[in-house]
């Protein structure tokens, strides 16, 4: 345990080490002012902390009348410093105006003792300082820890997402931005053979750590799903199957997701899908006409048997059809037609992505904005057979 004692009275500063030394506090270094004691914290001239010394001071016992710079001041430019703020500092006055104890609280001291020293009272401030401080320790270090899990969490759930695709006749790719470390929203897509593509998107209710493990449990199940039953009515329901098996018990709240599945037929020129419950997929035909692939059926997970139904269009020629999900949605102002209309002309103007003005519209942060919802946008581009990109 490293204790700071700041103070410019020799005598001071003897009495306390010495006191601190009978109570085997024997890690002991001394300051005659603040810019003494900035140096032991390693801040340099030009107010940079040196990160080996970061750690090396555990409490500091900090004079408040100080020639040029009293404690006061000495701790207000402490607390400026992220790395050292969490530095216990106790005040050590001959002052007893209230006023200038408050001033001191609040300028970042924990506490404070008065001259002329009391041994039994100066220890027991120091314990509960230090205590205090091993606590703030312990949870900087758990969160710590918490952060980097999540960080791998996060690396693992990007890593079930698919991959683009560009072959002869489709081009699929996507943009994400998750509103948390972890998300709700998970995209895949499938070859299923003779020019066929299963594409899915969902939305699992909620945000954080429970919605991204109900999503990557559906990620786990995914690709079998959908190279088993193809057809979207059965892949729906067959996930709305192993999603309630899931039997999770006394859960205060209903957790449960929205999709649109659908399956690209490049050799027929045909588009059979289902939405559940999801904001309708647009699709843009070459001749300028738009399809809406609005709801079929109701939310995955509401209910322990759903009636999927499935819909068919066909098209001809170049197109493309985007699926997002609702936090897309929410970019814009207004209600959901406002909405849908505006990102109805954004996405219109060519069958081919454009990246850049895509995620500046919808994906650029504004700087006073937080992010309340993940956002997700899969493009697919068709074309007659002539190579996309």
């Amino acid at each position: 345990m490293h204790i700071l004692i700041v103070d410019d009275n020799p005598t001071n500063v003897i009495i306390i080490r010495e006191i601190l030394k009978r109570e085997k506090y024997t890690n002991i270094t001394t300051s005659s002012s603040a810019r003494e004691m900035f140096g032991h914290l390693g801040i340099n001239d030009e107010g940079v902390v040196n990160k080996p010394k970061i750690n090396e001071i555990d409490l500091i016992l900090l004079d408040m009348m100080m020639p040029e710079m009293d404690g006061i001041e000495a701790c207000r430019i402490v607390q400026q410093y992220d790395e050292l703020r969490d530095i216990p500092i106790i005040m050590v006055t001959a002052v007893g105006d209230s006023k200038k104890l408050a001033e001191a609280l609040d300028a970042g001291a924990v506490d404070y003792v008065t001259k002329p020293i009391n041994k039994v009272e100066l220890l027991a401030r120091i314990r509960l300082a230090l205590r205090l401080k091993h606590e703030k320790d312990w949870h900087k270090e758990r969160d710590q820890r918490i952060q980097d899990e999540l960080k791998l969490a996060s690396q693992v759930q990007h890593a079930v997402l698919s991959v683009p695709i560009q072959d002869l006749n489709i081009q699929i790719e996507a943009l994400y931005k998750p509103s948390f470390e972890l998300a709700g929203d998970l995209y895949a897509w499938y070859p299923l053979g003779e020019g066929r593509y299963g594409v899915i998107l969902l939305d699992m209710m909620g945000h954080g750590i429970s919605s991204s493990l109900f999503c990557m449990f559906i990620a786990s199940v995914l690709k079998d799903t959908v190279t088993t039953y193809v057809e979207p009515e059965k892949v729906i329901q067959e996930l709305n199957r192993r999603f309630n098996q899931l039997h999770i018990e006394n859960q205060l709240v209903q957790y449960y997701f929205t999709a649109i599945y659908l399956v690209v037929d490049t050799k027929y020129k045909r588009v059979d899908y289902v939405n559940a419950g999801h904001p309708p997929g647009l699709f843009f035909h070459d001749d300028g006409q738009m399809t809406k692939l609005s709801t079929t059926t109701f939310p995955v997970g509401l209910f322990d048997r759903i009636d999927a139904e499935s819909k068919s269009f066909t098209y001809e020629g170049d197109a493309h059809l985007v699926l997002y999900t609702d936090g897309l949605l929410e970019m814009v102002e207004g209600d959901q037609d406002v909405q849908l209309e505006f990102l109805i002309n954004e996405l219109k103007s060519s069958h081919h992505i454009n990246t850049q003005q895509i995620e500046k519209v919808f994906f650029d942060e504004i700087s006073s904005q937080e992010r309340d919802d993940d956002k997700c946008l899969v493009w697919i581009s068709l074309s007659e057979g002539a190579d996309i990109g």
